[in-house]
């Protein structure tokens, strides 16, 4: 297996796990009773609002058929900005409530960290396909 599919295989992994980051914190906070039944923080949630965190939930799972996917010159820039994007979108929220609600963002924030330090130093060079 070459270079360039071992780091498509680590970064969509790392997507994985952000993806299931932000499931544990929704399944957490459902048990943990921190939550009020269609509101979005203190106030009731329009259907907009719901549009809006089913898209968010959808970029990392997104961003695992785009590793696996694109080109890896644009597969760099794509993971940079989409990762840093998400990094200032869970930064806007914070803190949260609960403590496990900050730990679980706050891990989120150092794997989009890596993913982003991991993607820099992707060497972009032509794949050869066998």
């Amino acid at each position: 297996m070459g270079v360039m599919a071992w780091s498509r295989i680590v970064l969509a992994g790392c997507w994985v796990s952000v993806m299931l980051i932000y499931l544990l914190c929704d399944v957490l906070r459902l048990f943990a009773g921190s939550f009020t039944p269609g509101h979005i923080g203190n106030e009731p949630a329009k259907n907009w609002m719901w549009t809006v965190a089913a898209l968010t939930m959808l970029i990392p799972i997104a961003m695992i058929l785009t590793t696996l996917l694109t080109p890896i010159g644009p597969l760099k820039w794509i993971t940079i900005t989409v990762s840093i994007a998400l990094v200032i979108f869970n930064l806007s929220g914070l803190p949260y409530k609960d403590f496990f609600d900050n730990m679980l963002i706050v891990i989120s924030l150092g794997l989009n960290g890596f993913i982003v330090l991991y993607a820099w130093q992707v060497q972009v060079t032509p794949e050869v396909t066998p």
